[in-house]
């Protein structure tokens, strides 16, 4: 007997760059291949012991029911005040949406501003698995290339006006800016902000690397360049990056009272939200010591300088430091070869994963994403297989 096909619109999803990868991965682990991985965003440093104790005290209290839809108010509550810690002013009865992980956020924003045919401008190149979801509400991907100018990435608004059509309806971005490193500066989002204005545009910022931010730069999200930005802005932020909690899946969206019902309505098809116990450590985490984040935050400098010593120099291969984040793009281009040729010949003939900078757009052909997500071992001798292959290639 035949299975009954999937509906249509599965047709339009793919596999993101990583899934992909790893699937190559896999094959090649077990042929019985050793590899290093250089290519997740997954933090090694543990989730800090006084939120794990939260988590543990909550459970043996029996803190295991169904929550609060919206989030429990207590985390609401903290995430209000870690917001008005930033400047930013959200009240946590109608303005705030706890999610599982900032993933669901993504969705849940999407489906309440896209109605089908809708277009959505979003940065080239930009994290690929923004993709599926726009295709599965029906949104349009407008993809705007950006460039690389004085050694970063660059935005420039008058692109981002030029792929405006009347089917325009929000543009999506996050900064720092993944896979690029980009933190995007006041003066860079100014003029996003006005196009919004404008033309009458949401804006989704995904800010899940806030706190990953190096050289004394600092995260600005586009809710705080004034109240009327505010008000067509939808913050989704996680706890994954800043506390190293990625597998609890806890996640936060902030935004106008309106658009925060409207996800709030689709989130109830989609989930009860994370744990109750959960929810608990995430109050822990934002109301509790922040020394944990500067500790992370200096060791992923050390990474990130030390990634950048090991190519110092090196024919065809320049190393643009990311300004946030914990992943390095590597321009490649004067090695004369595509980004995916390479990414698999260094994983093949050296067994190193990194990510093709194409996955991500075609405006990041010629580079390559390298994450220092992972330290220690796996970092050193991982950007030795990567220098050593690089340099045959360049040979």
């Amino acid at each position: 007997m035949k299975t009954p096909p999937a509906a249509r619109r599965v047709v339009a999803l793919s596999p993101t760059a990583m899934n992909a990868i790893l699937a190559e991965v896999r094959a090649l682990q077990q042929a019985g291949r050793n590899v290093m991985s250089l290519a997740r965003g997954e933090p090694d440093l543990p989730t800090p012991p006084h939120i794990v104790e939260v988590a543990i005290a909550a459970l043996r209290a029996g803190r295991t029911g169904y929550p609060q839809n919206q989030g429990e108010l207590a985390l609401r509550e903290a995430v209000a005040a870690k917001l008005r810690r930033q400047g930013l002013d959200y009240s946590p009865a109608d303005e705030i949406l706890i999610t599982d992980g900032a993933t669901l956020g993504i969705y849940a924003a999407l489906a309440s501003v896209l109605d089908p045919g809708d277009e959505i401008l979003v940065p080239d190149p930009i994290y690929d698995a923004y993709q599926s979801p726009i295709a599965l509400v029906g949104g349009v991907s407008v993809a705007v290339s950006a460039e690389i100018r004085e050694g970063r990435f660059a935005l420039s608004v008058d692109r981002l006006s030029r792929a405006c059509t009347p089917r325009t309806r929000a543009v999506l971005f996050n900064t720092p800016w993944n896979p690029t490193g980009t933190v995007l500066r006041g003066d860079e989002l100014a003029p996003i902000a006005a196009l919004a204005e404008e033309r009458n545009l949401v804006i989704i910022s995904d800010e899940i690397y806030e706190n990953m931010i190096y050289d004394g730069r600092q995260h600005l999200s586009p809710a705080s360049i004034s109240p009327q930005v505010r008000q067509r802005t939808i913050l989704i932020n996680s706890f994954s990056k800043t506390y190293a909690m990625t597998g609890w899946r806890l996640g936060y969206c902030a935004g106008p009272a309106p658009l925060i019902a409207a996800m709030y309505l689709v989130l109830q098809q989609s989930s009860r939200g994370p744990a109750t116990f959960v929810q608990d450590a995430g109050v822990a985490a934002l109301n509790g010591p922040q020394n944990c984040v500067s500790a992370m935050q200096a060791e992923y400098a050390k990474r990130r300088d030390q990634v950048s010593a090991a190519f110092w120099g090196l024919s065809g291969v320049h190393v643009m430091p990311p300004e946030g984040g914990f992943f390095a793009m590597f321009d490649v281009r004067g090695l004369g070869a595509s980004s995916n040729d390479i990414r698999r010949r260094l994983l093949h003939e050296q067994g190193v994963v990194v990510v093709h900078g194409s996955a991500y757009g075609p405006a990041g052909e010629g580079t390559l994403r390298v994450s220092f997500a992972s330290g220690g071992k796996n970092l050193a001798e991982g950007l030795d297989r990567l220098r050593t292959g690089l340099l045959e290639f360049g040979h």
